[in-house]
C-alpha cells in the first residue's frame, strides 16, 4: 500500500469544474419561485405599458399630424382638399387614445423585452443567452424596418392609387373624398403592422431551420412555390388591385426569402458540426 503512489486529480476536478459552471444554467427555481417571479415581471412590465401610454397620449397629438401627412399628400397631388374629418363627436379623442396606447406600447417595449430576459436567462446557457440577445434584436430590427418600408415606401404608392381619378375610376370623376381620420387610422394600421409582420419571415426560417423542419435545399427547390404564396398575400393584403403597389410589396418578401435561405444554410450547417463533432471524438 505504501509503494502506490496516487495522481493528484485537483487539475482535472477544477477544469470540470469550471467547464460545467461555464456550461450549466445560471439557476434554479421552485415552481412557486417561477411563479413569483414571473408575477413580478408582468407587473413591473404593465407599469412600463401604463407610464408609456401616459406619454404616448400626450405625444399622440404629434404623431397624429405625422401619420396624416401622406395621406395630406397623396390629396394635395389629386387637386383635392387636403383634409380630413371624423363623423362622430368622439371620434378624434378616441383616435388620440388609440394612437397614445400604441404609442405607449412601443415606449414601453424595450423595459418589457428586458423584463423577459430577466425571467428567461437563468434558465438558459451561456451560449443560448448569446443567441437570444440576437434574436430578439433581430426581431425588433427586422419589424421597424417593415414598418419604415410601408410607411416611407408602399403608402405613398397606395394613397396615390386611391385617391387620384384613374382609367379605374372614369365614371367616379365627379364623387369627392371625404376621407375620416379614424378609418384612415384603420388602414394605416393594417398596413404597417402587415409589413412589420412581414419582415419577420428570416426569424420564421431560422427557427424552422433550427429544430430541422426546413433546410435550405427545401427552401430552394420550392423558391417558386414560395413566390407563388408571396404573390397571394401580396394580392389580399395591399388594398389596391394594381400591380404596380404588388410589385412593390413582393420585391423585399422576396428578398426576405432568400436572405431567410442563408440564415438556414447558416443554421444547418452549424446543427450539422454540433452533430458531428461527438461521433468524430469517439
Amino acid at each position: 500500500m505504501s509503494g502506490i503512489r496516487r495522481e493528484p486529480v485537483t487539475d482535472s476536478v477544477s477544469n470540470s469544474q469550471d467547464s460545467s459552471r461555464s456550461e450549466e444554467p445560471g439557476g434554479t427555481m421552485t415552481f412557486f419561485e417561477h411563479l413569483t417571479e414571473l408575477r413580478k415581471r408582468i407587473i413591473y412590465s404593465l407599469y412600463a405599458i401604463g407610464i408609456g401610454a401616459f406619454i404616448g397620449v400626450y405625444l399622440a397629438k404629434y404623431f397624429v399630424a405625422w401619420i396624416n401627412k401622406p395621406m395630406l399628400k397623396a390629396l394635395a397631388d389629386a387637386h383635392l382638399d387636403p383634409k380630413l374629418i371624423y363623423t362622430h363627436p368622439a371620434g378624434y379623442l378616441n383616435l388620440v387614445i388609440t394612437v397614445g396606447v400604441y404609442l405607449g406600447i412601443v415606449l414601453a417595449s424595450p423595459i418589457v423585452l428586458y423584463q423577459i430576459w430577466l425571467f428567461v436567462a437563468p434558465a438558459l446557457y451561456r451560449h443560448e443567452r448569446g443567441a437570444i440577445t440576437g434574436f430578439m434584436f433581430s426581431t425588433v430590427f427586422l419589424f421597424l424596418a417593415g414598418i419604415a418600408f410601408g410607411y416611407f415606401i408602399m403608402l405613398p404608392y397606395i394613397l396615390h392609387f386611391l385617391v387620384t381619378p384613374g382609367p379605374l375610376f372614369m365614371i367616379q370623376r365627379d364623387v369627392t373624398p371625404m376621407i375620416s381620420i379614424n378609418e384612415y387610422f384603420d388602414l394605416i394600421l393594417l398596413i404597417l403592422l402587415g409589413m412589420g409582420l412581414m419582415f419577420e419571415l428570416p426569424v420564421l426560417i431560422f427557427f424552422l431551420s433550427l429544430f430541422g423542419i426546413v433546410t435550405p435545399q427545401f427552401l430552394w427547390k420550392n423558391a417558386r412555390y414560395a413566390i407563388a404564396i408571396i404573390s397571394v398575400v401580396a394580392a389580399i393584403i395591399t388594398p389596391t388591385p394594381d400591380a404596380t403597389t404588388m410589385l412593390v410589396f413582393m420585391a423585399p418578401m422576396i428578398g426576405l426569402y432568400f436572405l431567410g435561405m442563408g440564415v438556414s444554410f447558416v443554421v444547418t450547417r452549424r446543427r450539422e458540426r454540433r452533430i458531428a463533432a461527438p461521433a468524430e471524438a469517439r
